[in-house]
C-alpha cells in the first residue's frame, strides 16, 4: 500500500477553496502576527530535532552535515522573513499628499504591496528543506499574506510530511486559521494542472526542472485569468577565465572550481557547468589540474535514481555530439553513485551546436576554448538567460575585458567576480533568478527578503477617507514603520 498517496482529484477543489477562506482572514492579520508564525514555525523545526534528519538522509542519500546546515539555512530564512514582514519596508509604501489648491487640484494618492491569495509551491528535489515544505516560497508566500498549498516532492514524501506537520502545530498554536497551510501528495501531472488551473489559485512557486516549470508556466497562462509562476529552471552557470589571471592562478582556479562543480554531486542550481577561456599555457596548467582534482572527489550517490539516469544519459550525449573531446566520462558506480564528467569543445563549434548550451545535473561541466578574445564575446553573447555568470580575472583583466563583464549583466541575475557561484547568502542584497530559461520572471528573487514580492500587488488609494485606510497607510502610521511620504522616508506620523 502507498504510504502516501495522490490527492484525488475530486478533492483539489474542497482544498483550494479552503485555502482562499482562510485567506480572507490571514491577509487583513498585523505584520506582527504574520512575523510570529514564521518564528513558531522555526521553533517547530528545530525542536524537531534529528527525526528530520534522519527522515531526510534516507529519503535523499544527503550527507548529515549537508543536511544540518540546509537545516540551519532552512529555519534562519523563516526567521529573516519573519522580521522583514514585521518592518513592512518590502510593502514599499508611498503617499503623496494632495494639493488642493494646485491647477488641477491634486488628490491624495496613498499606496503599498497587498497579497495575491492561495499559492501553490511545489517542493524541490535537490533541497528537502530549503526549497521544500518549509522553504523560502512558503515562507515569503506567509510573509506577503497569502495561504499556501505545498505539493510534497515525490522523492521525499517523509520529509515533507514531518515539515508539514510542524508547519501544522505552528498554526494551531499561533492561532492562524487552519486552512493558511495546507500540504498534499500527488505524483501525477494531472494534480499540479489543476492545482494551477484552479480558478482560486493565485501564484505558483517552483524550483526544477525546465520541462517542469515550463509546463506549469503554460498551464497557469492558459487560464481564462492567467497567474504568475515563479520558476527556477537550472541554468549552466558559466565561469569565464581570463588570461592574464589564468596564467598567474592556475592551479588554485582548478581546485576552487573542481569543489564547486563537485560540490553536492552538482546538485546545486548554482554548479558551473560551463567554462570558458582563450587557448594559453595557462589553460593547459588549469586542465590538467581540474582533471587531477576531479579524479579525486570520493564520488557520492544521488538523490534519486531519476536524477541519477537523468544525468548518465545526457552525459553521454554531451559526449557523443561532434567535436566534444572526453577528458573524464560519467560513470555509474554502486546504488546511486556518479563520477565527475569534464568535455572539451572549441568556441566554433559551441557556437553552432545549441545541444552544447543544455544543463547535465550533476557533477560534470563542459570547457570552451576560444582561439582569441572575438571568440570569448561571442560565446558570452550566445549564452542565453543564466542564475549566476562568474568572471575569474586579475585588475589587467577586468579593465581591458569590461565589456565582457556588461555583456554578462544581460545575461544572469548574479555576477560574481572571483568567486564560485555556488553558495547563495540569504540577504535582501541577494539576487536568485535571472533571465528565461533559468527562471520565468527575471524582475523577482527567490532568496532574500525581496522574494516576498512575488507574491504581492501593488493597490492604490485615491482620496480613501481616513478610516477607510489600512493601518499601514493611515496619516498617525500606528505601526511606525517606515514610508515614503511626499518623497522622503519617515517612520513617524505625517503631522
Amino acid at each position: 500500500m502507498n504510504t502516501f498517496p495522490d490527492i484525488p482529484l475530486n478533492q483539489i477543489d474542497e482544498v483550494v477553496n479552503r485555502s482562499w477562506q482562510a485567506f480572507q482572514e490571514y491577509r487583513t492579520l498585523p505584520l506582527v502576527k504574520r512575523a510570529v508564525l514564521l518564528r513558531a514555525i522555526a521553533a517547530e523545526l528545530e525542536d524537531m530535532g534529528d527525526a528530520w534528519l534522519q527522515a531526510a538522509h534516507e529519503e535523499t542519500h544527503l550527507p548529515e552535515p549537508r543536511l544540518r546546515t540546509e537545516r540551519a539555512r532552512t529555519i534562519f530564512q523563516l526567521e529573516s522573513y519573519a522580521l522583514a514582514c514585521a518592518k513592512g519596508d518590502w510593502m514599499r509604501i508611498s503617499i503623496d499628499s494632495a494639493l488642493p489648491d494646485r491647477n488641477p487640484p491634486r488628490p491624495d494618492l496613498r499606496k503599498m504591496m497587498i497579497p495575491l491569495g492561495p499559492v501553490i509551491v511545489f517542493g524541490a528535489s535537490n533541497f528537502p528543506y530549503a526549497y521544500s515544505t518549509a522553504g523560502g516560497d512558503t515562507a515569503s508566500a506567509l510573509a506577503a499574506g497569502c495561504s499556501v498549498i505545498v505539493k510534497a516532492h515525490p522523492a521525499h514524501p517523509q520529509t515533507s510530511m514531518l515539515a508539514a506537520q510542524a508547519i501544522e502545530r505552528a498554526v494551531q498554536k499561533t492561532g492562524i486559521p487552519a486552512g493558511v497551510f495546507q500540504h498534499i501528495y500527488g505524483a501525477s501531472f494531472e494534480v499540479g494542472k489543476q492545482l494551477v488551473q484552479h480558478p482560486r489559485s493565485a501564484a505558483v512557486g517552483f524550483t526544477g526542472s525546465f520541462s517542469g516549470g515550463k509546463q506549469l508556466f503554460d498551464w497557469a497562462n492558459q487560464r481564462p485569468h492567467p497567474i504568475p509562476v515563479f520558476a527556477e529552471m537550472g541554468s549552466i552557470n558559466p565561469i569565464f577565465l581570463l588570461p592574464d589571471h589564468l596564467q598567474q592562478q592556475a592551479t588554485v582556479l582548478a581546485e576552487k572550481i573542481a569543489a564547486s562543480v563537485t560540490l553536492g554531486v552538482g546538485q546545486f542550481c548554482t554548479n558551473p557547468g560551463l567554462l570558458v577561456a582563450i587557448a594559453s599555457e595557462g589553460l593547459e596548467v588549469f586542465r590538467s589540474k581540474l582533471i587531477e582534482c576531479l579524479r579525486q572527489t570520493v564520488p557520492a550517490e544521488m538523490l534519486h535514481g531519476g536524477i541519477q539516469r537523468a544525468y548518465l544519459e545526457k552525459s553521454a550525449q554531451l559526449r557523443e555530439q561532434p567535436g566534444v573531446e572526453t577528458h573524464l566520462a560519467a560513470t555509474q558506480g554502486p546504488a546511486l553513485v556518479a563520477t565527475s564528467q569534464l568535455t572539451q569543445v572549441q568556441a566554433k563549434q559551441f557556437l553552432a551546436d545549441r545541444s552544447l548550451h543544455q544543463e547535465v545535473f550533476g557533477p560534470a561541466t563542459l570547457l570552451v576554448v576560444c582561439a582569441n578574445t572575438d571568440e570569448l564575446k561571442e560565446v558570452a553573447a550566445c549564452i542565453e538567460g543564466q542564475l549566476t555568470c562568474s568572471v575569474f580575472g586579475s585588475d589587467q583583466d577586468l579593465h581591458q575585458y569590461r565589456t565582457l563583464c556588461e555583456e554578462l549583466t544581460h545575461r544572469c541575475g548574479r555576477l560574481n567576480f572571483n568567486s564560485v557561484p555556488t553558495g547563495v547568502e540569504v540577504l535582501q542584497s541577494s539576487h536568485h533568478g535571472g533571465p528565461f530559461p533559468a527562471t520565468t520572471d527575471a524582475r523577482f528573487t527567490a532568496v532574500g527578503s525581496d522574494a516576498i514580492l512575488r507574491f504581492a500587488r501593488p493597490i492604490c488609494y485615491q482620496n480613501c477617507p481616513e478610516e477607510m485606510l489600512p493601518d499601514e497607510l493611515k496619516s498617525d502610521n500606528p505601526l511606525q514603520i517606515w514610508r515614503k511620504v511626499n518623497g522622503e522616508w519617515r517612520n513617524g506620523s505625517m503631522g
